[in-house]
């Protein structure tokens, strides 16, 4: 039988289906593919983008040409610009702000034929010093309430250029999504005097159905009440808020996880689209009238990544109840994905 489970961290309801005989084959889909005549990515072709915020060039050499690793640049076409001051204003019961924010590009490789997956522990650990550089420079700037950070793999997670590379968007508001944890996470901290994120970690260990690996630094987990097939979280055991202040060493096990984790989806499911995020603390900028207000941060919240494989579309049941439905139980896609065979090439 079917059963609804909520997740007290994202103050949802998920619809476990629990069909019996479902294996990962049944949620494998075509992948369709982007073909480009000339990829602005690539190495060679610099001046096809805006000038680079931040590269890794082993060798040294000058901005804007070969010799990189891993290159940020600005989005050609961004969502929110940097330049100009934020306007907030009332259109009845409606209210607006001007597009103020900062969209880059983290361009993961040289090599167009490479994916995430497919680099080296080495080489995805410069991908997440790139991410904390970045989140490290944008926070000073007091107009933006939160920075995301996502990669979208595959054209049905939104990767428009197949190209591997992620996002980083500064928003001067603070996310729906994200004031939910926030709040959350404060409250139950409130209430409890711990975080709620070590505790949901902690029980998920102690279950031990969900999950996918344990290293000792990192672990990675199907929610209990995940919203997606295959969903995953991966959550530091150590607690912490920030990932900005993590050590070249501490990334570098982070990039084995990450490296791990991809892996073992390519092997279960046939190198699916996904998405991931990370999710961390918003800058602790001060809020006027409210002068506590980051106060408990440090010790509420829990930086962490949610990594979703895109293998369902949401449907009218999903839209008109706010529920997600997911038929592939959390503890049976953690099962796969610790059999799976990391020695399959695709």
């Amino acid at each position: 039988m079917s059963e609804l489970r909520w997740d007290p961290l994202k103050m949802s309801w998920v619809v476990i289906a629990n069909e019996r005989g479902r294996r990962p084959r049944d949620f494998i889909l075509e992948r369709e593919t982007v073909h480009l005549a000339a990829c602005p990515f690539c190495s060679g072709n610099e001046a096809k983008t805006p000038g680079e915020l931040f590269a890794v060039r082993p060798g040294g050499g000058p901005a804007n040409g070969p010799g990189w690793k891993v290159r940020v640049i600005p989005n050609k076409y961004p969502i929110l610009r940097i330049e100009g001051q934020l306007e907030k204003r009332g259109v009845g019961h409606y209210d607006t702000i001007n597009g103020i924010g900062a969209h880059e590009v983290i361009i993961e490789t040289p090599d167009h034929d490479r994916h995430l997956a497919d680099l080296s522990v080495a080489e995805i650990t410069d991908v997440l010093r790139a991410y904390r550089a970045r989140m490290l420079d944008l926070r000073k700037d007091g107009r933006f309430r939160y920075l995301l950070i996502f990669k979208n793999h595959g054209l049905e997670a939104g990767a428009n250029i197949p190209h591997s590379h992620s996002q980083l968007i500064a928003v001067p508001v603070t996310p729906t999504v994200v004031a939910t944890k926030l709040a959350v996470c404060r409250e139950y901290y409130e209430r409890k005097e711990r975080c709620l994120i070590c505790d949901l970690t902690a029980q998920e260990l102690a279950d031990g159905r969900g999950v996918v690996r344990d290293d000792g630094d990192f672990v990675v987990f199907a929610p209990f009440a995940s919203c997606h097939p295959f969903e995953l979280r991966i959550v530091p055991r150590r607690h912490g808020h920030d990932f900005g202040l993590l050590d070249d060493g501490t990334l570098a096990l982070l990039a084995e996880t990450l490296k791990d984790t991809l892996l073992r989806l390519r092997a279960v499911l046939r190198d699916p689209a996904y998405n991931f995020v990370l999710h961390n603390a918003p800058p602790m900028h001060p809020r006027l009238g409210k002068p506590d207000y980051w106060s408990s941060l440090p010790y509420d919240y829990h930086w962490h990544i949610e990594l979703v494989p895109r293998l369902m579309r949401p449907a009218g049941f999903e839209q008109g109840t706010g529920f997600y439905m997911n038929p592939a139980p959390p503890e049976a896609a953690a099962r796969f994905l610790r059999e799976a065979d990391l020695t399959v090439s695709l």
